[in-house]
């Protein structure tokens, strides 16, 4: 894969139709006026994680990421715990994402065409795809995501468009770039909101065994993705509240008609179609988001399965695509084991199927980008091999404590994620912490019965200067 195979990965797992029309309503109705600028610096501080990431890869390459960094920078019993916390997280925003694909071609598909179907239904057809796809050359999902991700940005630069055509530069209120309206108190959930549109653009590093020149390559496809996203985000949010004047716009997104503010600018500002096309290219970008982390899921379990830390046959690639096939299959028989028991226990399909599982993934993934940094700071800690200290100490340090207060945030405000109860959120809080702890005693367990084998651990496909 090359530069912009990469970038259509993160940038399509992050899903910008979703994001924008999806979730930026509620980080608006949380964060006010500051809600553009939290996704700047949002953009900025993984940017920090970025500029040492990259530099990271620079020496280690594994398609288990952060499994890999983490072993190599603080230690190899931390770096497994984490790769069942990644195991964990990826397979759960999958699930999620699955169902979220079978909310929105439900309805969205009744609505075009009048055709109707139960959202399981769906998601088992969205299974059934992205298993095929997954199991093909990774090119191919490749240029399935790129296309879905540039109908999604096409239709939100129309919306922008039409809006900057009918109320001009006074739809840019330069208020919502003041810093002071970062006071509020809505602001901490807000920038959960934020800082999970990004998630996923460690898939740079994920493929760094399948890319053409890594060194290279999944540098700039990180800087790109992240650049992009920032700004992109940052000026579709700013443009949507501009629709409705900025402090209109915020009241709307604390009401009841929140989630339709972007439908509802796009029919006002454009014509219905650009709402129907809208309403149409968010189930394509639910299938592209669902791809992108499903191809994440697979890898990792793929790259533990050949640790030995996962049963071993879900290291078997498929002889003609080289994909890890035993672990595609394995992926998506556990999203349709999610999706029966949620179609069986009649749960809703978005409020719980879609945001209980996600809200996990997304906080697992989260804590995982904090290790890293630190790991980071670690790896170069005693030998810079050259990378400058920007890089290999600031930058690495202080996107770990930004990370951190992230990650508290998150956990303390769970509830904003999933919107259940204190008791639902502790047992969907729970199972990171207990993987990460089973990962230390697997660790433990391997060094004093095999040190051998512990030793060889993380270092397949590794480079070393």
């Amino acid at each position: 894969m090359g530069v912009f195979d990469l970038v259509f990965f993160v940038v399509a797992a992050a899903a910008p139709l979703t994001a924008v029309a999806g979730v930026a309503p509620a980080a608006m109705a949380m964060g006010g006026l500051a809600t553009p600028l939290g996704y700047v610096l949002s953009g900025g501080l993984l940017a920090l994680f970025a500029a040492g990431f990259t530099a990271m890869s620079l020496h280690v390459r594994n398609a288990g990421a952060f499994y890999a960094y983490v072993a190599h920078g603080l230690g190899k019993a931390t770096g497994i715990g984490t790769a069942y916390v990644a195991v964990v997280s990826y397979n759960l925003v999958e699930i999620g994402l699955v169902a979220c694909f079978g909310f929105f071609a439900s309805s969205g598909v009744k609505d075009l065409t009048g055709f109707g179907a139960p959202w399981w239904l769906w998601s088992a057809v969205c299974i059934a795809a992205v298993g095929v796809l997954g199991w093909l050359r990774v090119t191919l999902s490749a240029k399935v995501l790129g296309l879905a991700l540039v109908l999604e940005v096409v239709v939100l630069l129309i919306l922008e468009g039409g809006v900057l055509n009918h109320r001009g530069t006074a739809a840019l209120d330069p208020a919502v770039l003041n810093p002071a309206s970062l006071g509020g108190a809505g602001v901490a959930g807000m920038f959960v909101l934020a800082i999970g549109a990004f998630t996923g653009f460690e898939a740079t590093a994920i493929y760094a065994e399948e890319a053409r020149e890594p060194k290279r390559t999944v540098p700039r496809a990180t800087f790109i993705a992240v650049g992009f996203l920032a700004v992109f985000y940052a000026f579709a949010v700013w443009v949507v509240m501009g629709a409705f004047g900025a402090a209109d716009a915020v009241r709307v997104a604390r009401g009841g008609n929140g989630p339709d503010m972007v439908f509802s600018a796009a029919d006002r500002f454009v014509g219905p179609w650009l709402s129907d096309s809208m309403h149409l290219l968010i189930i394509t970008s639910a299938f592209a988001a669902t791809l992108a982390f499903h191809n994440a899921a697979a890898r990792y379990m793929y790259a533990l399965g050949r640790e030995g830390l996962l049963p071993r046959p879900l290291a078997r690639v498929s002889p003609r695509s080289g994909s890890p096939g035993t672990a595609v299959v394995v992926q998506s028989l556990l999203a349709a084991a999610f999706i029966a028991a949620g179609a069986l226990s009649d749960a809703d399909p978005y409020a719980v199927v879609f945001l209980w599982p996600n809200g996990t993934g997304v906080l697992g993934i989260m804590a995982m980008q904090a290790l890293a940094a630190l790991a980071v700071y670690g790896f170069f800690r005693r030998d810079r091999r050259g990378v400058s200290s920007f890089r290999a100490q600031w930058a690495p340090l202080l996107s770990f404590l930004g990370l951190c207060v992230l990650t508290v945030l998150a956990a303390l405000r769970f509830d904003l994620l999933t919107g259940a109860s204190s008791a639902v959120n502790i047992g969907l809080l729970v199972p990171l912490p207990v993987v990460f702890c089973i990962g230390l005693i697997v660790a433990r367990y391997i060094r004093r019965t095999d040190p051998q084998r512990y030793a060889q651990l993380t270092t397949v496909d590794v480079e070393r200067d």
